[in-house]
């Protein structure tokens, strides 16, 4: 009975990425994908699950350890982890909409098959060709904005990994050198928001572009609402977060920080730097020289991360839109709450208070065990600045960000494991993972008595 439980639709996926991670550190050990000197089977197990997981945490130098072959193989395992998560979560959140019960919705019922308006196969289909043409126009226009500095291969490399918000990088110190670099700065940037929207938005945005060039704007006018609910919020939080952020970080930066060149570089190069944090991994500024204040503001942005149905990590957008709905009803004392046009079903209201607390303990267990393998018996005064390193690093790995205080490298074998654990549980979801813990319990058929506890 418990093996046929594991094969359950929940422990489907987290099998898959499994399986996918295992295979990819085998192949990145070989022979044929280093450039001679020898990697460390942590190291190439640590490698395939960031990127599987489209993290872009290195233990190693990218471009410097592996061969021309390695490199295909971390560029196809970042499709298939971008490309996969992808697929599942834009078809849960496209069943999500419309209201399919919990069965049908993991199950993908047959009762899909008989609706008329919606047909799985070309769904799909949509979302790879989609991806695919994205991804290939991205190579262009990088190659477009400078020939030399991303020829052909590289170009690709890194518009797929700015796509699926991996982060992976061939040039040892990432994007740094591009800092001022107007054209490759813009298309890395919308690279990382078109894919941290996820499908199901650009679905829609696509759709209403085609209505635009049928109808016009006047056609349109007629029409009380152009997008719905959802992708009205993921548009609203994920361009205040961005701008917020960036005008955060730029504040930050030009009032303490070491100087990054011209204000318009420094704004530049803070704005690129929001975006990257959620969940995207490229850095044109070394976070480990910007002010504190700066990365107590990363962290808050890796945390929150991009949308559901997305390649991003985090707890997402609109997670973060039902939490500060539901703080501010608290408030003003209302019973319902409201996000937008609606209030929250209470079930929602459930599921995004219970990811932000599993999260929050997830990210907690993850800081307290790598302070204990990174040096936590150093004492205080010897160890300054070390607790922060080791909070970084697992809300970067959490929020399958990528940024990193320089500590990866130094990692010793027992925080490497730590990291994996929570890029693979981070990539997946802890909601995911506890519905699948929850899909082997039996259902209990009695209640307990109820009581008020004094609380506060």
């Amino acid at each position: 009975m418990r093996r046929s439980k594991a094969f359950l639709p929940f422990w489907l996926p987290i099998w898959m990425f499994a399986g996918v991670i295992l295979a990819g550190s085998v192949v990145l050990s070989l022979e044929v994908s280093l450039q001679g000197q020898d990697i460390a089977w942590v190291d190439a197990l640590f490698t395939a699950t960031s990127a599987v997981c489209v993290t872009g945490l290195t233990a190693v130098d990218t471009g410097g350890q592996f061969s021309r072959f390695g490199h295909c193989a971390i560029l196809l395992l970042i499709q298939l982890g971008g490309l996969g998560i992808m697929t599942y979560t834009s078809l849960a959140v496209y069943l999500l909409g419309r209201r399919v019960s919990l069965t049908d919705r993991i199950a993908v019922g047959q009762s899909l098959m008989h609706d008329p308006s919606f047909h799985l196969g070309r769904f799909l289909l949509r979302v790879v060709l989609g991806t695919l043409a994205v991804e290939f126009t991205g190579a262009l226009l990088l190659h477009l904005a400078d020939p030399e500095g991303f020829p052909a291969f590289a170009a690709l490399f890194h518009a797929v990994s700015a796509f699926c918000n991996a982060g992976f990088s061939l040039f040892p110190d990432n994007l740094m050198a591009w800092r001022g670099h107007w054209g490759v700065n813009l298309v890395i940037m919308l690279l990382i928001t078109l894919g941290g929207l996820g499908f199901y938005v650009l679905n829609e945005l696509g759709f209403l572009a085609r209505k635009v060039a049928t109808l016009g704007r006047k056609g349109l006018r007629r029409r009380s609402h152009l997008l719905t609910w959802h992708t009205r919020l993921v548009l609203e939080t994920s361009l205040l977060l961005s701008l917020g952020g960036g005008l955060f970080l730029f504040g930050a930066e030009m009032l303490g920080g070491e100087g990054h060149g011209t204000w318009s570089e420094t704004l530049l190069a803070c704005m690129f730097q929001s975006v990257t944090c959620r969940t995207a991994g490229f850095n044109t500024l070394d976070p480990a020289h910007m002010t504190n204040i700066s990365l107590v503001c990363m962290l808050m942005l890796m945390f929150i991360g991009g949308s559901p149905g997305s390649c991003a990590g985090g707890v997402k957008t609109t997670t973060f839109r039902a939490w500060v709905g539901f703080i501010r009803a608290q408030i003003t004392g209302r019973s319902q709450t409201r996000v937008g046009w609606y209030a929250l079903s209470p079930a929602s209201l459930n599921r995004a208070l219970t990811l932000v607390i599993f999260a929050t303990l997830l990210v907690s267990a993850g800081a307290v065990l790598l302070t204990v393998t990174e040096g936590g018996t150093e004492p205080f005064y010897a160890a300054q600045g070390l607790f922060l390193e080791n909070l970084f690093e697992v809300i970067s790995a959490f929020g399958t960000v990528g940024l990193s205080l320089g500590l990866t490298p130094r990692l010793t074998t027992g925080g490497k494991l730590v990291i994996i654990a929570l890029m693979f549980v981070g990539r997946l979801g802890p909601i995911w993972f506890l519905s699948a813990l929850q899909s082997w319990q039996t259902d209990v058929n009695y209640r307990v008595p109820e009581n008020d506890l004094p609380l506060g």
